[in-house]
């Protein structure tokens, strides 16, 4: 659910969407004038930085896409960074699977775990010691201190202000022990946690999409009820590893980042984050927090949910261009009248325009797209057109399970009967003239299997008011084209000939003089030849959809075109006969 809040800064008033799960946890306390959606003046040298407990999904490929874009759009760097230290949670795989993602999707990073760079390690787990040592310069100067409180301890305080209405913040027990017992009871060998000591009045900050932000470190209902509430983050965990907090904040410094654009439930923490900016004297890089991506019941997604999981897209079919066009639409405003960027585009009209407040994602947005590049595809007729034809090549396949029969079915596979032509090449011919409602390779076969099998004639239902004469009339056309097909040389089967051949029998020939054709008999040519039309999509594309008849029956074949023919032909004469039957019983009757 969103929440309004008007906040009045002298003659302004300013209108500030947050979910409920970002003013849950922090009140903001103003925000100033909407900054400047200007890119930095020099390099960025941005980062994603995701944690392997997860597979990359929708929303974190947005974040790694905007920090993309920042470095490329100023010829800066872009890193990757696997925070690693959550060993608990972290599943096998889930390393490569991102770095696979990722480069699916284009995203190439300048320096990283595989490839190295100038400031490694880039992965957490392999920086324990430096974060330790950190650690230990917060407790020397005054700014973090020792927690030894067990973990039931923890638990009973959370419990007892959860039934008072409360956060679970921490009480500082421990923040009274002194330094010299502190270091005795650690060396000691007691368990123990690195608490950051938060000031009473955490930093402001300048967020670059919602401008001047601060949070006031105070809670009057805890205070009415003397209860002692402080957000001292744990930095340091009691088996040596770090938290996000610290190991966040470390790796931004020595990595040079300059930019973070990361989601808005980060916002809380930033306050936290520059306080130790301020403890160890550094300058902090420029935050920019984007919205969440959210479903149709406003919950944001999530990788531990396996929400939108970026492999489920590729498995699907889903162009890569498409995906990352998608995602670039949520939260990011461009100046473009058309919606379709390749990556190209979004790097050269990339700014920092990015919208306040979360966003509900719109699966159809992505078929739209998908469409679009299938089609500019098919029309460019390049490298990622072969891609596609081979994707989905590789589906039907599949679809198949062998080269002359389909295991179980009973329709026969008549692939083999299209004039010698290889699957993939009668793949390419559909696509070329269907890109433009492309969407999945599983559609794709589920659309045009008609090209594939021979399938059986589906019911069909004429409701015109003289079903007979349609039929009859149908019937004889069917016969015309069945003659003029059957003369037709295999070096002839080509789709200009094949429509003539149809309009011809459709009488749609006389159109060509139709200014000396009465209107009543025009609008009975047209009506004929679109009636004649209708049968043989029914009879040889067995009712699908799909390109123009001569183009379908082109790609076909003559030998499959002339055996549906036949078939067609049979049942019509058969319902022709079954017809007249009905009426002769009628006119007895009468």
């Amino acid at each position: 659910m969103r929440l309004r809040s008007i906040l009045t800064f002298g003659n302004y008033n300013y209108t500030l969407r947050l979910s409920r799960a970002f003013t849950s946890t922090s009140k903001v306390r103003r925000i100033d004038r909407q900054p400047s959606p200007q890119l930095p003046s020099s390099p960025a040298r941005t980062r994603f930085a995701p944690s392997p407990t997860g597979y990359l999904h929708l929303g974190s490929l947005r974040t790694a896409l905007f920090n993309y874009l920042l470095a490329r759009a100023t010829g800066g760097q872009f890193l990757l960074r696997v925070e690693d230290t959550d060993r608990k949670r972290t599943i096998a795989d889930a390393e490569e699977r991102l770095y696979s993602d990722l480069k699916w999707a284009g995203l190439q990073w300048d320096e990283g775990p595989d490839i190295g760079g100038l400031h490694g390690p880039y992965k957490q787990s392999e920086r324990t010691a430096f974060y330790q040592e950190h650690a230990e310069k917060l407790l020397q100067s005054g700014n973090a201190y020792r927690c030894f409180c067990s973990s039931e301890k923890l638990s009973e305080l959370a419990r007892r202000r959860a039934s008072l209405g409360l956060p679970s913040d921490y009480d500082r027990t421990c923040d009274g022990i002194p330094s010299d017992q502190s270091h005795e009871r650690a060396s000691a060998g007691e368990p123990f946690v690195v608490r950051l000591r938060v000031p009473s009045e955490p930093p402001e900050f300048t967020d670059l999409v919602y401008g001047l932000v601060g949070k006031p470190n105070n809670n009057k209902k805890a205070q009415n009820l003397g209860e002692a509430l402080y957000e001292d983050p744990v930095l340091l965990k009691s088996d040596g590893l770090p938290t996000y907090h610290l190991a966040n904040v470390v790796d931004d410094h020595y990595m040079e980042i300059t930019h973070v654009v990361r989601a808005a439930e980060w916002m809380s923490s930033t306050p936290k984050h520059l306080t130790m900016y301020n403890a160890f004297g550094w300058k902090a890089p420029a935050f920019a927090h984007v919205g969440l991506l959210q479903d149709s019941s406003r919950q944001k997604f999530s990788k531990r949910k396996g929400d939108l999981d970026i492999r489920e897209f590729r498995n699907q079919g889903i162009f890569p261009e498409a995906l990352l066009n998608y995602v670039a639409l949520y939260g990011w405003s461009h100046s473009h009248k058309n919606d379709v960027l390749s990556l190209s585009d979004l790097i050269a009209s990339f700014n920092m325009k990015f919208t306040r407040g979360n966003t509900i994602v719109q699966p159809h947005k992505l078929f739209y797209l998908q469409k679009k590049y299938a089609a500019k595809y098919a029309d460019d007729g390049g490298p990622q057109f072969e891609a596609l034809v081979g994707q989905v090549f590789e589906a039907v396949q599949r679809e198949l399970g062998a080269p002359s029969w389909y295991p179980g079915s009973q329709y026969s596979y008549v692939i083999n009967a299209l004039q010698g032509q290889e699957l993939r090449t009668c793949i390419a011919n559909v696509l070329k003239h269907t890109a433009k409602n492309y969407t999945t390779p599983q559609e794709f076969f589920g659309n045009y299997k008609y090209f594939f099998y021979d399938l059986p004639l589906p019911d069909f239902r004429d409701d015109s008011s003289e079903p007979y004469a349609v039929v009859r009339d149908i019937w004889d056309s069917l016969t015309l084209v069945n003659g003029r097909l059957e003369s037709m040389d295999l070096k002839d089967w080509t789709e200009s000939n094949i429509k003539e051949a149809i309009s011809m029998a459709g009488d749609i020939e006389l159109c060509y003089n139709m200014d000396v054709i009465a209107e009543s008999d025009r609008k009975d040519i047209r009506q004929g030849y679109q009636a004649l039309q209708l049968y043989l999509r029914w009879g040889i594309a067995r009712g699908g959809s799909g390109p123009p008849m001569h183009t379908t029956m082109a790609i076909l074949g003559k030998d499959v075109c002339l055996r549906r023919l036949d078939e067609l032909s049979k049942y019509l004469r058969g319902e022709e006969l079954k017809l007249m039957e009905e009426f002769r019983a009628k006119k007895l009757e009468a």
